[in-house]
């Protein structure tokens, strides 16, 4: 018997199957794969943080469903090959989530956030080595797929709480300092490879600013390709209430209409 509060899961469990019947089922459903499904999974990821960072709670309520459905759709694709079932998947994660809580599902006690963190890296730490790796680096096992600055973070954030990290603020904005001279000095060498790899030394050392102020670098950026976004759309408003086009403009016309329309969103 269903649990009723689980209808509906079932019910989303159903229809996959359905979807995924190689007879009565959706052709586009059928022909899929767990490599093509992947760039849906990320879009809608990224839907999901957008909805939470746009505040609109029904919007995320529809996102939520449609990120589930890729769980359903990848475990039903396990199930058919054998690999796993949407069941095995929550009984793994559940397995998990008692292992790295031993401070609430067993006798640890919690002493401190760092603490807290210390120990959930390193049964992460356990968990990577115990899959049968036999690499023991602290880097090993990065998700590749992440966006750049996730990657980043990520690489920090491990090494950092082994105690590879500045001790504090001040070290890290030294770092960039170092790097931003770094970059001005590859400039002038006019070698463009240089000057990438210090471009990417400068982002890093930015990254590991995020870090140590407890924001998330990615999610810092995304909110500035928003706010950007927005500014421009409104200084081409302002241009075009004057007949002018973000080419026509002279250079003098476009930084007037960039701080109105700073001033306006403020």
């Amino acid at each position: 018997m269903v649990d009723k509060h689980l209808v509906n899961t079932q019910r989303l469990l159903n229809i996959m199957s359905a979807l995924r019947d190689p007879n009565t089922g959706c052709p586009w459903d059928r022909k899929q794969t767990f490599e093509t499904i992947v760039p849906y999974t990320l879009e809608e990821a990224y839907e999901v943080a957008d909805a939470i960072e746009n505040g609109d709670f029904e919007e995320l309520h529809g996102e939520l469903g449609d990120l589930l459905f890729q769980v359903i759709f990848y475990a039903q694709m396990g199930q058919e090959e054998g690999h796993f079932d949407f069941e095995s998947i929550a009984g793994k994660m559940a397995d998990k989530l008692e292992r790295r809580h031993p401070h609430v599902f067993g006798e640890q006690e919690y002493v401190s956030d760092e603490h807290l963190k210390r120990n959930w890296e390193q049964q992460k730490q356990l968990e990577r080595q115990e899959k049968g790796a036999t690499n023991k680096s602290l880097l090993d096992n990065l998700p590749q797929g992440f966006p750049s600055l996730s990657i980043a973070q990520k690489i920090q954030k491990r090494v950092g709480r082994h105690g590879f990290d500045w001790p504090d603020i001040a070290g890290v904005i030294d770092k960039i300092e170092e790097e931003l001279l770094e970059v001005k000095e590859a400039i002038a060498s006019q070698d463009k490879a240089h000057i990438e790899e210090e471009i990417g030394d400068l982002l890093f050392a930015m990254v590991n600013l995020s870090r140590h102020l407890d924001f998330d670098a990615e999610t810092a950026l995304r909110k500035s390709n928003k706010k950007f976004e927005k500014r421009f759309r409104l200084l081409e408003s302002g241009l075009a209430e004057r007949n002018l086009s973000v080419s026509d403009a002279s250079l003098e016309q476009l930084e007037a209409a960039w701080q109105e329309a700073k001033g306006q969103l403020k």
